[in-house]
């Protein structure tokens, strides 16, 4: 089984992995002769922050509480990625915890796929429908358009020529803060139109002056892997090169938007829930302590809900129930659900509850639209996948006047929770969230705001 390994060496080997001006150590400078690992030497160590509560009595182990987090070399921790034989797993997995003082701990690394939808129904509207339902007009009137926001697509990679086509209107790709992970060949904004290429595409309805950051996060080459999965330790090292993204911006304009289309669907890929190594029920996996740690920096993190609706589910869909897992359900994202330009909710969009918050997804916002012909003409923008980049781009043409020191990330989500547009039950309820996207309502809610603070 494929694990990630969290060691805590020496201060100096933190540090040198922690920083991206030195060069980082190799997996097996950091992590030789751990006993019964197949280390992959390909992987690049990735430095964890600790999780460091803010309350002055607070629980030290207790994710469920304000954290910051630190990346000094006395408190981060690494990652390097192996496997271990599934042959006694559990014994050989006790003997690593063991022989080894400076394990941490040992994590499952679950495969990763895109959200595309279930069905062949064909698309309702197209993305003009979209971009007058999101008041793309509006937002353009007040300046509120992306430029200038770093929008980060973590998906199959990006082809910008197809959407300049598409969309009559150039992408921006920011080739210098793009990254690919080891393994995966191509620039940026140069791969097959795919999955991205249409997550790219909606995200630009909204925002078409952002700055696209291309993680082709999904374009896997490790053996026995397709075209359009990946591994979570792949997000982890992302989510970490986003970090120093972020932290390179001026304070007063610091702003990072990151749209993911995916999601894992199987627990055969993931330890038991209540294994401490597991990922879908477990806030202290390292890939969900990246997210929390991203978010606090100052990130929008979207994640797709997932297409596991009970009226439509996809095929791989394989959790019995609560299918909204892992980072899709934490509690410091926006989790997206999906509805039509009719405003109907779209079967295949997972319901709640979620198993990191219960109270997911937070919105919906619109899918199964005729859009980006990443597959064809004729072929719709589907599954949530549309959806949180559709939403994605809202919250980047937000950004474009409103930076994280004027609203944090917490903030923005409450705005955009508060004043959805409710659709079922009074209040939340696990189909629609808080209810679907509503641009009018979010922007007269800042104002609100702006009028209060000046």
């Amino acid at each position: 089984m494929r694990v990630l390994i969290q060691l805590r060496p020496s201060p100096d080997v933190v540090a040198a992995v922690a920083d991206p001006a030195t060069a980082t150590p190799a997996a097996a400078d950091v992590a030789a002769r751990l006993p019964g690992v197949a280390l992959d030497e390909g992987y690049t160590p990735v430095a964890l922050p600790r999780p460091v509560p803010t309350g002055r009595d607070a629980d030290p182990l207790s994710m469920d509480q304000e954290l910051d987090f630190s990346l000094a070399a006395s408190d981060a921790t690494v990652l390097v990625r192996g496997e271990i034989s599934d042959r006694d797993f559990g014994a050989r997995l006790s003997l690593l915890s063991s022989a080894r003082s400076d394990v941490v701990g040992v994590f499952s690394d679950p495969v990763i796929e895109t959200c595309p939808t279930c069905g062949g129904d064909p698309p309702v509207g197209d993305w003009r429908d979209v971009g007058h339902l999101l008041k793309v007009a509006d937002l353009r009137a007040e300046g509120l358009d992306g430029d200038g926001v770093p929008l980060a697509v973590l998906d199959t990679g990006i082809n910008a020529k197809h959407v300049t086509q598409v969309m009559g209107e150039q992408i921006k790709i920011d080739a210098k803060n793009s990254w690919n992970p080891t393994g995966v060949k191509g620039k940026p904004g140069e791969f097959k139109v795919d999955h991205g290429t249409m997550c790219a595409f909606d995200a630009m309805i909204a925002a078409p002056k952002a700055s696209v950051i291309d993680i082709p996060l999904l374009r896997s080459q490790r053996r026995g892997g397709s075209a359009l999965d990946g591994l979570l330790s792949d997000a982890v090292a992302a989510f970490a090169h986003l970090r120093t993204v972020l932290d390179a911006l001026p304070q007063d304009s610091k702003r990072l938007v990151v749209s993911n289309s995916w999601g894992s669907f199987s627990p055969a890929w993931d330890f038991p829930v209540g294994q401490p190594g597991n990922y879908s029920d477990n806030a202290a996996h390292p890939f969900n302590v990246a997210v929390a740690s991203l978010e606090r920096a100052g990130a929008d993190v979207l994640f797709a809900a997932g297409n596991c609706g009970r009226d439509c589910r996809d095929g791989r869909c394989a959790y019995p129930d609560r299918p909204i897992v892992g980072a899709n359900s934490h509690p410091s994202v926006l989790s997206i659900g999906g509805v039509d330009v009719r405003n109907e909710r779209v079967g295949y969009s997972s319901q709640g509850p979620g198993r990191l918050s219960r109270r997911k997804p937070d919105i919906c916002a619109y899918t199964h639209f005729s859009g980006s012909k990443a597959f064809g003409d004729g072929e719709p923008d589907s599954g949530t996948s549309a959806a949180c980049p559709v939403a994605a781009g809202v919250v980047a043409a937000i950004r474009t006047k409103w930076p994280v020191s004027k609203l944090s990330p917490a903030q923005l989500r409450t705005f955009i929770q508060r004043t959805a547009d409710d659709r079922a039950d009074a209040g939340f309820d696990f189909d629609y969230g808080f209810g679907i996207l509503d641009v009018m309502g979010v922007l007269q809610a800042l104002q609100r705001r702006a009028k209060r603070v000046s």
